[in-house]
């Protein structure tokens, strides 16, 4: 086998990592047999080493310019609209003396600014902090101060949350941005003024030293910004993902790796449907902070010259029923607790589907009743997917033009090698259990600030370790078994226990906590936290619940707490998560 050299070797610099490694695949990989029955290309084109994100972007402003990018609450922004507004915010940036290679924080759900921003931010050379919005002060501070952040965008209902960080790490400047900047005049004030007074959605707040979002794109044109220049081995995103340290970590993706993903996604797509590009509505309900929509619903929807529908709020099921009634999207990228939502959803039964091509999973598995439910109801499987923060994120992917829900999670994407390896780091043969392994340019070149978790996180022939326990079959295609790691999964989210444990120990009448994921009908699973208190201290489990909320943003908060005279341990006193999910009866 042909491999590349590890690229832990060389700990990447903030700015720059590595060229993206475009593995030689073996000729006896069982996959390849798959590839031609499906009609799926073997790997992708390689791009110029002096290729950026920046070339793709202007490419498609330039072809698709009067075509709707983004709808959201009724508003549109034209690819056009898309390269003058991104413009002006790398502008904005530039003039705030800021540099390539700089990181910039946004903290938004899914509103017209977000794409925007993001954009603006990768023209500008520098580099996206992706923040969920829902975050608490304390989770906020981390990441702010671990990534380096110099600015940040915020929606203004959560800007309470950034004023309440003790340490604001080297954020300097903040731009505050509210529901309705983007709608209209008429329209803004109207969602802004029920936002704000009838749904009291945004909690008061102090930032002297702010900005808003219409004063910063007011403050400069899109002819003052100076274009950088950048290759395939700038980084472009810090995206965090949960470490089993209880410390999220910032996986470096390079512009190289982010473009390699998105054709990848795009030879999956055209084996099935053609090299189309005629405007279709992919939904984007999933949050484009997380790195599955990020790529599927904004980069590649970009590339594709999509129209993407964002829903900055999801669990209105009435409401998202409603958008996607009126757009008819043609793809539906989505995650189980969503899929099982819509499902069970009256007015969703309702809903023409004459225009699905396409229902992806991603994020977590596909439970097959939710799966069998939706193929009823819809007349198209779900086509489930897999991938990782480190991988842009997508590693495998089942063939679009499948015709029945498999419950794998496909065949490696083009140009990517998957090994499965035992805990000697032995490679496994078909239908063995191991861990998965990947290589392709679509993996990170490492985490920020991190070179030994780096290292850790690759074999010593340089493939990147999932965590994640699979069995590889004959044709090829990979079934998730099980996890190493102790990671809960909750409505594709990763939650770490340490995390969980961590919190929660800080209240005085916690003694000792240990975290697990049990079943969830909804999410997936749920944290449950099994709690020694301390002598003579009285704690009710409600009392948890609420210290959790101020502690957790929300798929991380315990969502049961079961008192315990003591807890499992090791001889050397290591909490025995294991012997924990073998008192639920999951082991």
């Amino acid at each position: 086998m042909t491999t590349a050299s590890n690229p832990t070797q060389t700990p990447p610099s903030d700015l720059h990592g590595t060229f993206p490694t475009y593995p030689d695949i073996p000729s006896d990989r069982p996959w390849l047999e798959s590839y031609e029955r499906y009609g799926l290309a073997s790997s992708i084109e390689k791009p110029a080493d002096d290729t950026s994100l920046l070339e793709v972007f202007e490419r498609n402003f330039a072809r698709y310019g009067n075509r709707g990018a983004y709808v959201c609450m009724g508003a549109s922004l034209t690819y056009r609209e898309l390269d003058n507004r991104s413009r002006q915010i790398a502008a904005y940036l530039q003039s705030l003396g800021l540099k390539v290679g700089d990181k910039v924080a946004v903290m938004m759900p899914n509103v017209l600014q977000y794409p925007v921003v993001a954009l603006g931010v990768l023209r500008a050379g520098m580099i996206l902090v992706n923040v969920n919005p829902l975050y608490t002060s304390r989770e906020l501070e981390h990441q702010l101060k671990d990534s380096g952040a110099k600015a940040i965008f915020i929606i203004e209902n959560f800007a309470k949350t950034f004023e309440k960080v003790e340490d604001k790490g080297a954020v300097k400047h903040v731009v505050v941005c509210s529901m309705g900047d983007m709608l209209g005049l008429v329209k803004g004030l109207v969602v802004n003024t029920v936002v704000r007074h009838v749904k009291k959605m945004v909690p008061s707040y102090s930032l002297p030293n702010s900005i808003s979002f219409k004063k910063a794109l007011e403050s400069v044109s899109a002819h003052q910004y100076k274009r950088p220049t950048l290759d395939q081995s700038y980084v472009a995103l810090l995206q965090y993902t949960g470490g089993t340290t209880g410390v999220a970590k910032g996986a470096m993706l390079t512009h190289g790796n982010l473009i390699a993903n998105m054709l990848q996604i795009d030879t999956v797509m055209r084996a099935a449907f053609g090299d189309t590009s005629s405007g279709e509505v992919l939904l984007a309900a999933l949050p484009l902070y997380h790195v599955f929509s990020f790529m599927v619903c904004g980069m590649y929807s970009m590339h594709k010259g999509c129209t993407a529908l964002l829903i900055p709020n999801p669990r209105d099921l009435d409401g998202l029923v409603k958008e996607i009634d009126k757009y008819k999207p043609a793809y539906i990228p989505s995650v189980n607790t969503l899929f099982n939502g819509l499902v069970h959803n009256e007015k969703f039964k309702n809903v023409d589907f004459s225009n699905l091509k396409a229902s992806i999973g991603g994020g977590m598995s596909v439970l097959p009743s939710v799966a069998k439910a939706w193929h009823e109801l819809t007349g198209l499987p779900i086509v489930e997917g897999y991938g990782l923060s480190e991988t842009s994120p997508v590693v495998s992917f089942n063939p679009m033009n499948i015709s029945e829900f498999t419950a794998k999670i496909g065949v490696p994407a083009p140009g990517t090698d998957i090994i499965l390896i035992d805990d000697e780091g032995n490679e496994m043969p078909v239908g063995e259990r191991g861990e998965i392994c990947v290589k392709g340019p679509q993996v990170m070149v490492g985490y920020q600030n991190r070179p030994e978790d780096t290292k850790e996180a690759f074999t010593e022939n340089g493939y990147f370790k999932t965590g994640d326990i699979g069995i590889l079959d004959e044709k090829g295609f990979i079934k998730i078994v099980d996890r190493k790691k102790d990671m809960i999964l909750v409505s594709g989210f990763n939650v770490y226990p340490n995390e969980i444990e961590e919190a929660m120990a800080q209240h005085p009448a916690v003694l000792e906590v240990g975290a697990i994921g049990v079943p969830s009908d909804n999410r997936g699973e749920d944290p449950k936290i099994f709690v020694v208190k301390k002598p003579g201290v009285n704690v009710t489990e409600q009392e948890l619940l609420d210290f959790g909320k101020k502690q957790l943003t929300g798929y991380k908060r315990p969502r049961i707490v079961q008192f315990v005279d003591d807890l499992p341990k090791s001889n050397v006193g290591k909490i025995l998560r294991k012997e924990l999910r073998k008192m639920e009866g999951l082991e």
